[in-house]
């Protein structure tokens, strides 16, 4: 898969080095080609998908075998899930049907037949969308890990943090802290937005996680000593979530929570950041932005400058500004709905498992596309998704059940969110949001 997701970028590289014109409709034919063998690929195989083990020992067809399903497991289960297939792969055993209660009720049920057991029942779907009983080894489920003591090594990583982000938030300002270390406040205002922006982002999953009795670490923050001082944050679920409804409320809980700092932050910074008439504003890692650069900062910019955008539509910001802007691109690049980003997890609770992967690939075509023809930075973040994120990410214990009308209708926000910061401002429609652009 991950030569697959190469290819867009070797075609690209051949075209641009090429010295023979290349029409743009073999090109994206070409690119269409490659996302459809990625799509046939990685499409889920009835009667697979059971965790890691994909060779299937014994399939029968029926309510009994001798080396199938034992008659003892048919029996514990008969009256919740009727069996029209059932066969084993390799330590789990799995059972296709019918379900003869609703998905709760049913779930719920063989919880309790199976507590104290070796076994632990899982309810997913087929490649079809038929009910399939999974009773995998609790062994080989993720389980917490007991840990004593204080997080030193979360600590650590914070503090590590605030020193790189400080660092960089100089920086971004002309100031080399080796040679002026009285200068280090000038890089606390960007350090601090950021690492509270991405501390409540990840204090969203946390919190939620607990809420609902997943177990979870605390918040691992990545420090560099470059470029933005960071690469984020990330926590570990360490068990799985019971259903689609505590999958869904983790995800969006990260993005809620981020933007909730992100927002004022980027509209308290904008009050002190600079309107450039033309283009000489500095590139976007000194602070550089355009104003049409995204329908919601555009929004957001003319909500806290008012008229003052009419005098160009570039800004030099303000370092707080800085930080909420990037908090706004980091919560559009962890909504993309493809494999364990946020949006991934969001997508296969609201669709299931199998529709998340055909999203997940579409998402990462419209992604090298804009990054073809709107920001190259783009094609970078394809690939990290790829070999970051994955295309799929870990199902739920229940991944039967749906989420409700309330929680469809969150989703739906949230991704309206990603479409409102990652699109431009159409030069259009510049006028209409009041912005004058000087290139038109």
């Amino acid at each position: 898969m991950v030569v697959l997701c190469l290819l867009p970028f070797v075609l690209l590289a051949l075209v641009l080095t090429s010295a023979v014109a290349v029409p743009a409709w073999l090109v994206l034919g070409a690119l269409a080609l490659c996302f459809a063998v990625m799509l046939f690929v990685s499409r889920e195989p009835p009667g697979t998908g059971v965790g890691p083990h994909a060779s299937v020992e014994v399939v029968q067809e029926g309510r009994g075998s001798e080396r199938g399903v034992p008659e003892d497991l048919i029996l514990r289960t008969v009256d919740v899930i009727y069996p029209l297939a059932q066969y084993r792969l390799e330590d789990h055993y799995v059972i296709e049907g019918t379900l003869l209660m609703e998905p709760d009720a049913a779930f719920a049920e063989l919880g309790r037949r199976f507590e104290g057991s070796a076994l632990t029942p899982l309810l997913q779907e087929t490649g079809e969308g038929r009910p399939r009983l999974v009773l995998a080894p609790a062994a080989a489920l993720p389980s917490p890990v007991q840990r004593r003591g204080w997080a030193w090594l979360n600590l650590v990583l914070l503090l590590a943090t605030l020193a790189t982000t400080t660092w960089a938030g100089a920086a971004h300002r002309g100031v080399d802290l080796l040679a002026e270390p009285g200068r280090l406040a000038e890089g606390l205002p960007y350090a601090l937005a950021l690492l509270l922006i991405l501390g409540a982002h990840e204090l969203g999953h946390y919190v939620t996680a607990r809420r609902h009795g997943i177990a979870v670490s605390l918040p691992y923050f990545i420090p560099i000593p470059f470029a933005l001082g960071t690469f984020g944050a990330f926590i570990k679920m360490k068990s799985l979530a019971a259903d689609r409804r505590q999958m869904f409320d983790v995800a969006v809980a990260g993005p809620l929570a981020g933007l909730v700092i992100a927002i004022p932050a980027l509209l308290i910074g904008l009050q002190d950041s600079t309107v450039v008439t033309g283009p000489a504003a500095p590139g976007m890692m000194m602070g550089g932005a355009d104003v049409g650069s995204s329908v919601l900062f555009a929004v957001l910019a003319k909500a806290a400058l008012g008229g003052a955008v009419l005098e160009g539509h570039r800004l030099v910001l303000h370092p707080v500004a800085f930080a909420g802007g990037l908090g706004l691109l980091v919560t559009a690049l962890n909504l993309i709905p493809v494999g364990q980003l946020d949006g991934g997890h969001l997508v296969h609770a609201l669709l299931g498992h199998r529709m998340a992967r055909v999203v997940g690939l579409a998402a990462l075509g419209a992604l090298v596309v804009l990054g073809l023809f709107v920001w190259s930075g783009l094609l970078v973040w394809a690939l990290l998704i790829v070999l970051v994120a994955g295309t799929t990410d870990v199902p739920p214990l229940n991944d039967v059940s749906r989420v409700g009308p309330g929680r469809v209708a969150l989703g739906a926000v949230a991704f309206a969110v990603l479409l409102l910061i990652l699109l431009p401002v159409p030069h259009a429609l510049y006028d209409a949001f009041g912005i004058h652009s000087p290139y038109l």
